[in-house]
């Protein structure tokens, strides 16, 4: 009889033939010393290189790997939560392919799981082989959301962590579209603490997180935890309305008790443009926000299977997974 799953292991990957190999043998050897039952779930988001050929090879004889190919690229975010819903451990780890986050951690990991804690996610001290700019934004990204929403999202933090079972319950039962997971886990509470390390460069390949697609999540972790700003345009509404009050004291003065009055049109256009450059600003914002409404409105699925390879009865409810794709 098999024991039941101790540890899933989900690791989300897209063009990664590079690198796959090497960090699947280092995810055995981790895994191996550790000596529980443990399964990795490979989530095979939309790749066009050899990615998905190599793991679906090592699930025809390696039972603990399972692979869940999906229909497209939806994204990495995505791909993490299709992996939370098939994954069947009591405890469930998230680690990206590349190896720039070691999977030697995920010892000290369950360690502190195993005191007691329910998320235990991996914090950066150091970025090794990232630009000047990326470490900036990425920074004043993460200060930026954790003042502008009530939530407690830790900063230098990345989708690298360890969650309970309850937890990724709970997570599993979220049904948003446009998802920020590193936020819903700290949402939904529970026992949490950091483990420190140092983030290692690329081993091979290129980032997949070009600055696009870095907007794109920083949007989607702005607007899915804090209202705040569309109260821009009441501060700014406010502001103007000082302003215009202010410029007009001062014209009104020059005209009664100077002879400096500025004749012309330089001013009037100054003050228009400025006006509507913040009025086309607030109706980014809103837009930003209905969109979001648009898109959860909908009520598509979050991600749509291909194919699962491997056994497929010791993938979790594999038959029965419906809060995601229905």
């Amino acid at each position: 009889m098999n024991k039941p799953i101790r540890y899933s292991i989900i690791i989300p990957m897209y063009n990664e033939e590079e690198v796959i190999v090497e960090a699947y043998r280092r995810l055995k050897k981790v895994m191996n010393e550790i000596g529980e039952p443990y399964e990795l779930i490979f989530v095979n988001d939309g790749s066009q290189d050899r990615s998905l050929e190599i793991v679906k090879d090592y699930s025809e004889w390696d039972k603990k790997v399972k692979v869940i190919d999906l229909s497209r690229n939806f994204g990495h975010q995505i791909a993490i939560t299709a992996g939370m819903d098939y994954a069947s451990g009591d405890a469930v780890v998230v680690i990206d392919a590349d190896l720039q986050d070691p999977p030697e951690l995920i010892k000290q990991m369950i360690h502190k799981w195993k005191e007691g804690y329910e998320v235990v996610y991996a914090k950066r001290t150091k970025r090794k082989g990232e630009t000047f700019f990326k470490r900036v934004t990425a920074s004043l990204f993460y200060r930026t959301l954790r003042s502008l929403t009530d939530v407690d999202i830790p900063v230098d933090t990345g989708d690298f962590r360890l969650i309970d079972r309850k937890v990724c319950d709970q997570m599993n039962q979220l049904h948003e579209k446009n998802r920020f997971v590193r936020g819903l886990v700290s949402w939904v509470g529970f026992k949490q603490t950091a483990v420190e390390y140092e983030r290692d460069e690329r081993l091979y390949g290129e980032s997949k997180y070009p600055l696009k697609k870095m907007l794109k999540l920083s949007l989607d972790g702005i607007t899915s935890f804090s209202y705040k700003p569309l109260k821009l345009a009441t501060y700014a509404g406010v502001l103007l309305s000082i302003t215009g009050f202010l410029y007009m004291v001062l014209v009104i003065y020059q005209k009664l008790f100077t002879e400096s009055t500025v004749m012309g049109w330089s001013s009037l256009i100054v003050i228009q443009l400025i006006f509507f450059g913040f009025v086309l600003m607030i109706l980014g914002v809103m837009g930003e926000y209905i969109g979001r409404i648009y898109e959860e409105a909908k009520d598509r699925p979050v991600y749509i299977v291909r194919e699962m390879y491997g056994r497929k009865e010791q993938l979790r409810n594999a038959d029965q997974v419906v809060v995601n794709q229905k």
